[in-house]
């Protein structure tokens, strides 16, 4: 099997630990790096949490250092959810990895242009260490593959009724990816939402037994408490979604569109507007994920799991 070439951008608080686990034992995919980026948390906390989580699964690929707020606004956090230090308060043993001197958006630049046209982008956090690669290499656009990201919605919102966290806390730099040329395909809360766990499901991972599944088991347990508290079935695995789409989209329903990001208006500020649901066709740019086999979704997390 020829592995495809992935970088890992992510701001490692709950749903992107269980990413970086779940990515982790997929074939499809050779893993080259995670980037960081300010998200959830501030960018020392995602930074520190991504090489914890590495340090926990035994992976020594490296963790590069990303941008600490957004381009042009102030840096809006979700500790409402992940906890002030991005993991819900649990604390991982600390590492011995060592972050390297160069910036996440110089190292995409970097890796592009040594697998010319092969990479691809997964991106789980707000989009600004893309949004910046690209302002600085106006080639890059030509080198990558495509960019699967979480973040946004072509219906609800989350951090605002109009707009999904990532794409809120830096809408500048998502617009800026979205109209870079790579092909977008995005898995906004439209999908995420409906890729959730029950409680049984997360202790079912649990009593896989492993310290990744008891971690897996213990992380959630935050989340899981806020969904039921707000009545939904279970813990949504944004982040998990996008990692497992981009490895296999046969349990996901796609649509081709085309879509931007608002970044005037108060009431409006990052949302995704896309042509899924008009009459008005734009030139499209990307693909929306709409829709999951939810039972084969956990089916498929239970058995990376697994393999731990």
């Amino acid at each position: 099997m020829n592995r495809i070439p992935v970088i890992l951008d992510c701001d490692t608080g709950v749903d992107d630990a269980i990413a970086i686990m779940l990515i982790n034992k997929l074939p499809q995919f050779n893993l080259l790096a995670l980037t960081s980026v300010a998200g959830n948390v501030e960018l020392e906390k995602t930074t520190n949490n991504a090489l914890r989580v590495l340090e926990l699964i035994k992976s020594d690929i490296p963790v590069y250092r990303g941008a600490a707020k957004p381009i042009f606004r102030e840096h809006v956090k979700a500790v409402y959810i992940h906890g002030e230090n991005g993991l819900g308060g649990i604390e991982l043993p600390q590492t011995s990895h060592v972050v390297p001197g160069i910036t996440a958006w110089d190292y995409i630049y970097q890796e592009a242009l040594k697998w010319q046209g092969e990479l691809e982008i997964i991106a789980i956090g707000p989009l600004t260490n893309l949004g910046l690669a690209f302002i600085k290499y106006k080639q890059l656009p030509e080198l990558i593959k495509r960019i699967v990201i979480m973040g946004g919605s072509a219906s609800i919102g989350n951090v605002t009724p109009a707009a999904e966290f990532n794409i809120y806390v830096d809408p500048e730099a998502a617009d800026i990816v979205f109209r870079s040329g790579v092909p977008v395909y995005m898995c906004g809360l439209d999908i995420t939402m409906k890729a959730y766990l029950t409680a049984e499901e997360i202790s079912q991972v649990g009593a896989l037994g492993t310290k990744p599944a008891k971690f897996f088991q213990e992380v959630a347990q935050g989340p899981l408490n806020f969904s039921l508290r707000i009545g939904l079935a279970g813990m949504s695995l944004h982040d998990p979604a996008a990692v497992l789409y981009a490895s296999d989209p046969s349990i996901f329903e796609t649509h081709q569109v085309g879509m931007r990001v608002e970044t005037k208006g108060p009431l409006s500020i990052g949302r995704t507007v896309t042509d899924l649901y008009s009459d008005t066709q734009w030139q499209n740019n990307g693909f929306i994920i709409t829709d999951v086999d939810r039972k084969a979704f956990y089916q498929k997390v239970i058995a990376l799991m697994s393999q731990y």
